[in-house]
Formats: structure tokens, sequence, C-alpha cells
């Protein structure tokens, strides 16, 4: 179990990247989500995922006096020029659901054959310190989109996502193999280091 000083804040609401993080770091910090600060509001998010991250990481460092991780993550598609990218939370319109993005992206698909479907999952991670400290990382899981989801497991796009090397969708895979190969795996793999050296 990790030192219960090595407390970090994870700026989100959304509980399965908090799962997903919490996971990662398990052995090394607590993580805990803004749902333990009720009061901390996070700038509104543009299009550019780096910028994204840091400012959600060093809004929420100000505002709780602790580190803080920022995440901002998408799908790209190729056939649709990289969309819908750092728009992915918004795609289609503020009304829909997970579900009801998933499908409007297959809609925007439908003409085009499996053969071009190739898409990524790309993730910029940013740690910040109460100091003003700053550090960014990226990641990213390659594959293409499927004809229709499958599997329970996961959130967002997951389950229209199927990763290379792999013959079901990123909703179909046990969590441990997921968070190893995931786009927010990898970028959390590369900013643990840096973790670790600040928590020393």
């Amino acid at each position: 179990m990790p030192p219960p000083r090595n407390r970090i804040v994870l700026a989100t609401g959304n509980a399965g990247k908090l799962r997903e993080v919490r996971a990662l770091l398990a052995d090394l910090c607590e993580v805990v989500g803004l749902d333990a600060f009720p009061d901390v509001t996070l700038p509104d998010e543009g299009d550019d995922y780096r910028e994204n991250a840091a400012q959600k990481a060093c809004s929420a460092a100000r505002a709780t006096g602790l580190p803080a991780i920022g995440d901002d993550s998408g799908i790209e598609v190729e056939a649709l020029g990289g969309a819908p990218g750092p728009l992915s939370a918004r795609y289609g319109g503020p009304s829909l659901d997970a579900a009801g993005r998933n499908a409007h992206l297959l809609a925007a698909l439908a003409d085009v054959p499996a053969t071009e479907r190739a898409a990524r999952f790309y993730c910029v991670v940013a740690l910040a310190l109460p100091t003003g400290e700053l550090e960014t990382y990226e990641g990213e899981c390659r594959g293409r989109i499927r004809a229709a989801p499958s599997g329970g497991a996961g959130f967002g796009y997951d389950p229209i996502f199927q990763p290379e090397g792999f013959d079901v969708s990123m909703a179909e895979l046990p969590e441990a193999e997921k968070n190893r190969l995931s786009h927010r795996g990898r970028a959390i793999a590369a900013l643990r280091p840096a973790l670790e050296r600040r928590l020393a």
C-alpha cells in the first residue's frame, strides 16, 4: 500500500478514467477524483489535448494544494481526417451519451469499408504541482473501428474500437490487459517515473 501522504488528485469527474488511473497507480499513490473536492471547477475544454490536460491539472493543483494529474484523450479516425479527436467527448452534440456518440461515429463511417477504418486512441496526461511545475506525457493505441459495438467493459468508445493484434473490442478485454495497452495506460506509464521522483 502507498504511504498516506502520497495523495494525488485526478482532475476528472469521469468515473471510468478514475477507475483506470487508480488501478495503474495503486502501488504508488492514492488517487482521488474531483468528487472529493466538490468546490473545484475545471476550465472549459478547447481543441488541443495538451492544453486541455495542462489546464485541468494546474487548476486542480492550485485549488487543492496537492499534486494533480490532468488527462485529455480522444479517438481519431483516419477516414474522418482525424475526427473527432479532442472533441470526442462532445462528438455529435451535448445531448448524446456514450452509446449515442458511438452510434453517431458508426453512422459517419457507414459507407467506409472495414479495410479503411484505421483509428487510434490518443491521450495526453499532465502532472502539475501546487508550486506551478508542470510536465506532460502522451500515449496512443492503434487499431480500427468495428462495424458494431461489442463488450460491456470499459467506457466511451471502447465498444467500437478494436486494438491492433486483437480480434475483440477494447470493451471485451480484461481490465488488466486493457490498462496495459491502452492510450491512457501508456501515457501514465510514461508519467510514472516523474511521479515517483516527486513522491520520493
